[in-house]
């Protein structure tokens, strides 16, 4: 066995690794959670959050930090890597990463989901010089510019209002005739007078100069008319793709990638548990997160003293 052991390992500290690793650690399971970059995830990149009880309004960052900090206290071990592989040897698990290797009794997979990419010519091209999917990150570098915001959900409205401290003009653009957000987010978009909408149309290039981007081709799916209009930035939310690459070969996944679990965060390996946004469900938020956070590292606790060892 590998020289680092474990009663859980927990890959991944968005808000359902901290929340499990809190719970495992207070159960005095020696637990390590194991980050491939600063704790709380795809909440850094959330400019503001008002669904988080306790809270009437704190910034992504903000909170991330805020449920980092008790995890020192109560014993968490921090590991850096990026996962490579699982191997199942019953009795313990152990995680492969570029550089080392952890052995434990129970494994936490808390790995998220990176923002999905629309594919089309010049996205990748202008990674950086104008085309971003982190309103929190990249804002500011837009200032006085026309931003093009491409989702019409939760993401994507929310970051709108939030670059619009920035930008001259905000326009969202969504294949459909009507945003999928929640009602009070929607509401407050369209009483913004610096948000426009582009409906039923998809983006199908982004151009730009040597340095940085200066327009986009969109189709509109109705009429098939393709035009292209002159932007600045280019931020895209238009879903979520899991990252679960290292989970694939043991069987636990979906056709799509999405860790398959029951309610009670297990997924067909015994001692293997699943919990966040990597999981396969309909509800991504951070308090869901949390919930599945807590009840992971207590089904992993009755699973370590089911061993015996």
């Amino acid at each position: 066995m590998s020289e680092n052991k474990y009663d859980v390992v927990i890959v991944g500290s968005g808000p359902a690794g901290m929340t499990a690793a809190l719970y495992s650690a207070r159960s005095e399971l020696k637990t390590l959670l194991l980050e491939r970059g600063v704790p709380g995830g795809q909440m850094n990149n959330t400019a503001e959050i008002e669904n988080y009880p306790g809270y009437g309004t704190i910034t992504g960052p903000e909170l991330s930090m805020k449920m980092a900090e008790p995890l020192e206290n109560v014993g968490v071990e921090n590991g850096y890597g990026y996962v490579t592989a699982i191997e199942d040897h019953r009795s313990f698990k152990r995680i492969v990463t570029e550089e080392d290797s952890f052995d434990t009794k129970a494994l936490i997979i808390a790995t998220g989901a990176n923002h999905r990419k629309l594919g089309v010519p010049g996205e990748e091209e202008y990674g950086a010089r104008g085309v971003s999917y982190c309103a929190v990150c990249d804002g500011a570098f837009f200032r006085n510019q026309d931003i093009l915001v491409v989702g019409g959900g939760d993401s994507a409205v929310e970051e709108a209002l939030y670059l619009t401290r920035f930008g001259k003009t905000v326009t969202i653009m969504h294949r459909r005739d009507e945003l999928r957000a929640q009602k009070i987010i929607q509401e407050r978009a369209f009483a913004n007078d610096k948000i426009k909408f582009i409906w039923d149309s998809v983006t199908t290039e982004i151009k730009g100069d040597e340095r940085k981007v200066q327009s986009v081709v969109y189709k509109n799916l109705k009429t098939g008319e393709t035009t292209e209009q002159a932007f600045g930035g280019v931020f895209i939310y238009v879903g979520l793709d899991p990252v679960a690459e290292f989970a694939n070969p043991l069987g636990i996944t979906d056709e799509a990638g999405w860790i398959v679990t029951d309610d009670h965060m297990k997924t067909n390996v015994a001692g293997i548990f699943a919990v966040g946004d990597v999981r396969q469900k309909d509800f991504r938020q951070i308090t869901t997160a949390v919930g599945d956070g807590a009840q992971a590292a207590q089904e992993a606790y009755k699973y370590i003293v089911e061993l015996g060892e």
